[in-house]
């Protein structure tokens, strides 16, 4: 499966969910943003939102500071 996340192209053998992906990322327990297609994908359905192959997506991670 084929995703672009932040611009970039990413393969992955398998199909995924949100939830999935973050983890297979390294962003587990980060405070995150996940747009998909343009779409805001709410933390509570990162679960059961299913990625298909070509979805465009957009993870920022949130940064403490002061």
């Amino acid at each position: 499966m084929n995703l672009v996340i932040n611009g970039e192209s990413r393969h992955f053998p398998a199909a995924l969910t949100v939830a999935a992906l973050i983890e297979e990322l390294g962003f587990a327990g980060k405070r995150i943003a996940v747009e998909c297609n343009g779409d805001i994908v709410p933390r509570g359905r990162h679960a059961e939102t299913q990625l298909a192959d070509g979805d465009r997506l957009e993870i920022v991670v949130a940064v403490g500071g002061g």
